[in-house]
């Protein structure tokens, strides 16, 4: 099997002049994926590179696949996605991954910027103060889950858990999703990309392809983003987030 002239000229512009260890090592194998990844699975749907790059980074952060992500950060910002995108997408994933596995990625993040040329730190995104977080946190929340099914979230918590829901609606809203960088729908798809990912998280995935469809992203933008991770994360956790897609909006 030869890599597929589609494939060879994707390759060649997210990889300009990169030739892989494993086309020497494991031809059959990167000949394989190569044109299953960069090829076929290129061929469903129209998700633009650089959307298609974005998702499948915060993937890679939630997958703590750190090695793939450096290549494919590369990638990125080889084919136009920015510097700020880019850090936007490694902090979005702390209150969804947990600080703990996007340690590491901040730091490969930083080097592969300095590598380039990039001066750190970057321009500022953040749109609140410690005094505002919690009120602009719970106004986009309600914006991208709907105002009923927040306010019922925090009127059932019992006593002793509603701080969770103070945290949720502060901290990772009021800190992270009011953020410049990144406009709300393309911040909604790389959540989609990172609770997919994670696997185990049906429910949340449940959640946020509902919030996905109230901030514009349609069932067909989803397939799009669920088809892109395929290659990355496998079947298994592929297929569970179909059966969710298909449970919240049917074919």
């Amino acid at each position: 099997m030869a890599i597929s002239a589609a494939a060879r000229k994707n390759l060649d512009e997210l990889f300009p002049g990169r030739v892989s260890t494993l086309a020497v090592t494991d031809p059959e194998l990167i000949e394989s994926f190569g044109n299953f990844a960069f090829d076929e699975v290129l061929g469903h749907g129209d998700l633009d590179t650089r959307t298609r790059l974005m998702v499948q980074l915060a993937s890679m952060i939630a997958s703590q696949a750190l090695g793939q992500y450096r290549v494919m950060l590369g990638a990125a910002l080889t084919v136009g996605v920015s510097p700020v995108e880019v850090k936007e997408i490694v902090y979005q994933a702390v209150p969804y991954v947990g600080m703990a596995k996007v340690f590491d990625f901040i730091h490969a993040t930083n080097e592969v910027l300095t590598e380039r040329g990039i001066e750190l730190p970057l321009p500022g995104q953040s749109t609140t103060t410690p005094a505002d977080r919690a009120e602009k946190g719970l106004a986009v929340q309600k914006v991208i889950a709907g105002a009923g099914v927040i306010d019922a979230m925090h009127a059932s918590a019992a006593d002793d858990e509603s701080h969770f829901q103070r945290y949720l609606s502060a901290n990772c809203f009021g800190d992270h999703l009011t953020r410049a960088g990144i406009d709300v729908p393309t911040r909604e798809l790389l959540t989609l990309a990172m609770l997919v990912s994670l696997g185990g998280c049906e429910p949340q995935v449940r959640g946020h392809v509902a919030a996905n469809l109230n901030v514009g992203n349609g069932r067909a933008r989803l397939l799009e983003v669920i088809t892109a991770l395929l290659p990355y994360i496998g079947y298994p956790r592929t297929l569970n987030a179909l059966r969710v897609l298909n449970e919240v909006v049917p074919a």
